[in-house]
């Protein structure tokens, strides 16, 4: 009895297998007849067909790491771009693009850095506080739990200076890709 049954199975699960096949070979030979009738390529795009939103306004700001173009906060404070402010593009020149790319892999790198410290610093600042915690609740003199006490309020205060540090590196890394992107620089050079 079992043997029949599972011969069966095997029956039904072949048979099943033959109709897919059979209506995926006929699903297969009509999009090859689709593809055979049509006349024209579709659209390819290149970079020339992409061109940067004009319309988010830009301004010009000097630092000492040199010009930098940051959004404006407020579009209506933000002076009308003129047809000659367009951002500074990529060098067809080789040696010229090189050296673009080193300075942009060295601006992104930089700043990722000085994220990677600040968030380390967060992450030790807190092993601190948790341990001046545990610290705090096993002591008995009223006089060390007051020492303990400062030094946890000290360390919660340069948490919330680390936090806004890593907030403020997080969004330097952000504007540099949009510069970077603004001015046609290939993305793998600030990733």
């Amino acid at each position: 009895m079992k043997r029949s049954a599972a011969i069966a199975l095997v029956s039904c699960l072949l048979a099943a297998g033959t109709v897919a096949s059979a209506q995926l070979g006929e699903v297969a030979r009509k999009e090859a007849e689709r593809r055979k009738a049509i006349k024209t390529p579709g659209k390819t795009y290149t970079n020339e067909d992409i061109k940067p939103d004009p319309t988010t306004p830009v301004q010009v700001s000097s630092s000492p790491e040199g010009t930098r173009e940051t959004p404006s906060e407020n579009a209506a404070e933000a002076p009308a771009p003129s047809a000659s402010a367009t951002p500074p593009s990529v060098k067809s020149d080789p040696a010229e693009r090189k050296n673009q790319e080193a300075q942009w892999r060295e601006k992104i790198k930089a700043e990722r850095e000085a994220l990677e410290r600040a968030q380390s610093f967060a992450e030790a600042l807190q092993s601190r506080i948790n341990a001046l915690n545990t610290d705090f609740v096993n002591r008995d003199d009223p006089v060390q739990r007051a020492k303990i006490a400062q030094d946890r309020d000290k360390a919660l205060a340069d948490l919330e200076k680390a936090k806004k540090e890593i907030e403020q590196h997080t969004k330097g890394i952000a504007r540099i890709q949009e510069d970077a992107r603004r001015a046609g620089v290939p993305a793998g050079w600030v990733r």
